[in-house]
């Protein structure tokens, strides 16, 4: 595929950059971000306070307005599985080195452990991470995936939701 198969949601100085390993085939045929069934981040960045409305896959172009940017570490392409994908992380490094925000959230354990590799820092937990992504401070979220639902615990935490509210806490407001 040439090009991306989302665009990027980027600008100067967001709270945050939300960061996934690839679209979904759902999304991609949407034409949106976390746009799955059962896809549960649009719910969660308003549950947690990051966005103060409830937005939904089909306002993704709207995101820079609350100060947050959408992202993935794959661009041309759509998936159904993280294995074997052609990760860019330096190319998500220049995106964060000339937008500058003051956070990058992985939606994934997958995703940020492909930044921490590339960084040689060690296999990253949930939740803030003591290393910086060009200058972003790292938080790592339980994936908002229908996929990844009806585990025990994450990291600790009973759902993936407190993770979501412990960020959204670690934010300015919108």
């Amino acid at each position: 595929m040439d090009g991306p198969v989302l665009p990027d949601h980027l600008g100067p100085g967001l709270r945050a950059v939300f960061c996934g390993t690839a679209p979904g085939l759902a999304s991609a045929a949407r034409g949106h971000y976390y746009a799955g069934p059962g896809n549960r981040f649009w719910e969660y960045v308003h549950a947690a306070g990051i966005v103060p409305v409830r937005l939904a896959p089909g306002d993704d172009a709207r995101v820079t307005g609350y100060g947050i940017g959408l992202t993935d570490l794959v661009k041309g392409m759509a998936q159904s599985h993280d294995r074997g994908l052609p990760y860019d992380v330096p190319a998500l490094a220049e995106k964060v080195a000339a937008h500058r925000p003051s956070w990058v959230a992985f939606t994934s354990k997958e995703a940020g452990s492909q930044a921490a590799r590339w960084l040689g820092c060690p296999r990253p937990a949930l939740g803030a991470q003591d290393w910086t992504f060009e200058s972003a401070r790292v938080f790592v979220l339980p994936s908002p995936s229908g996929r990844n639902q009806g585990r025990a615990s994450y990291d600790g935490r009973a759902t993936r939701l407190e993770w979501w509210a412990e960020l959204g806490r670690m934010l300015s407001p919108a």
